[in-house]
């Protein structure tokens, strides 16, 4: 004997859950060094970043009090690239997940 759907009009399908897991985000980090002015820190951020001349001074002080400062935050590539063009310009870096930050 065969088995013959009653009714067919009627598909059992499974529930379907989505979940969306976002990639945890990065930071670049600019580091404290004995080498590089002040000033010339302040201008790397407005000029790379474009940061206004507060924020850039803001966040040249707090690596220079501090010893560190977040200064972009994103993807890892994206991260990586601005480690990289901060390191051309002479500044340490590095980057991190920002839950590590």
């Amino acid at each position: 004997m065969t088995d013959v759907l009653e009714r067919p009009d009627l598909v059992e399908v499974p529930e379907i859950v989505e979940s969306t897991v976002f990639d945890t985000p990065w930071v670049t980090i600019v580091w404290n060094d004995p080498v590089n002015l002040m000033s010339y820190v302040s201008y790397v951020f407005r000029s790379y970043f474009g940061f206004s001349k507060a924020e850039a001074e803001r966040r040249m002080l707090q690596v220079h009090n501090d010893g560190r400062a977040v200064v972009a935050t994103g993807s890892r590539e994206e991260m990586e690239r601005h480690v990289e063009a901060m390191h051309d310009f002479g500044l340490w870096a590095t980057l991190a997940k920002a839950d590590d930050a």
